[in-house]
């Protein structure tokens, strides 16, 4: 089953205004998530399968993984670019 993918505000304002490189990068490994979060992600912090992680060369992005519902949600974004 896909996951479905939710965006904090900021988060997408973020996402949105990367360069295109880096934002086809971090859309990529999104969509790479939706199919397999636990596979595609890192642990963030304590490695509870919940709080997960997406580092590109120029973007970190933290991830709310909700097994119940199948739902991806992107809370925060940076771009080190």
């Amino acid at each position: 089953m896909i996951y479905r993918l939710k965006y904090d505000p900021a988060a997408e304002a973020v996402h949105e205004a990367m360069p295109a490189a880096a934002s086809e990068a971090l859309t990529l490994a999104l969509a790479d998530a939706c199919h397999d979060p636990i596979a595609a992600t890192e642990p963030y912090g304590e490695d509870d399968g919940v709080m997960r992680m997406i580092v590109t060369g120029q973007v970190f992005a933290v991830l709310l993984i909700g097994q119940t519902f199948k739902t991806i949600t992107v809370l925060q974004v940076t771009y080190l670019g």
